[in-house]
């Protein structure tokens, strides 16, 4: 596939056989059994990947699927207000939003505007971008749309848990506690460990339309599930 072919299409059910084994890409499979096909990305050292989504690339289509697949998982926890993570959940955010028949959606920022306050904001780090200092906002004015509401979190992956737990944490610093957490792509197991250590609630709280699991490259040259892990 070319790259810019990934996530432009869900698949029926049965598609793409269950393999032990993916050489260019992953088969994410949604609750319905719908398939999805996702790159996969070498992590440093060759020996580990990890399967790739990029929501603000995908297709209409795929993006209106997964936020209408999150929404539905999140309704039960009548959510009043969505929260988007900067920058790919905004793009799901304000999707599974509209999905949840809410007219708006606040999107945390990590672009301080003059007005933005500095007791207002975190320290955020991201895996796709670990380089990079950066600090995660609230914009005051949208405090009123967040305070004594029923907050649901969104990012578009969570991977190692630092940009979920940032939000977490700048949304406790304004007093507010989210009811749920949701991302389109729970990626790995890592996340786990540190979104507990943030809260013992924050677990069961948090959804994803689909997980994928860390990849080891075999004796063969080809990507496999570790024996220890189970493929979701």
């Amino acid at each position: 596939m070319a790259p810019h072919d990934f996530w432009q299409e869900i698949h029926p059910p049965g598609t793409f056989a269950d393999a032990e084994e993916f050489t260019s890409f992953y088969v994410a499979t949604l609750d319905d059994g719908r398939q999805l096909r996702l790159p996969i990305r070498v992590l440093d050292g060759g020996d580990h990947a990890l399967a790739s989504l990029i929501v603000n690339q995908t297709s209409f289509a795929v993006l209106d699927a997964l936020a209408e697949n999150l929404a539905e998982k999140i309704r039960p926890m009548h959510v009043d207000i969505v929260a988007g993570l900067p920058t790919l959940g905004l793009t799901l955010a304000a999707a599974v939003a509209q999905k949840l028949g809410q007219g708006r959606y606040v999107p945390l920022g990590t672009s301080r505007k003059f007005w933005y306050r500095d007791e207002l904001s975190v320290a955020l780090s991201s895996i796709t971008t670990p380089a990079q200092q950066k600090r995660l906002y609230v914009d005051p004015r949208m405090l009123p749309l967040l305070e004594g509401r029923r907050v649901a979190l969104i990012d578009d992956v969570i991977s190692s848990g630092a940009s979920i737990v940032a939000g977490l944490n700048l949304l406790t610093a304004c007093g507010i506690e989210p009811v749920a957490i949701g991302a389109a792509m729970l990626q790995s197991e890592r996340w786990r460990e540190r979104l507990a250590a943030a809260g013992a609630q924050w677990m069961a709280r948090t959804v994803g339309v689909f997980a994928t699991p860390m990849l080891e490259r075999n004796a063969a040259g080809r990507w496999q599930v570790p024996r220890s892990s189970s493929r979701t």
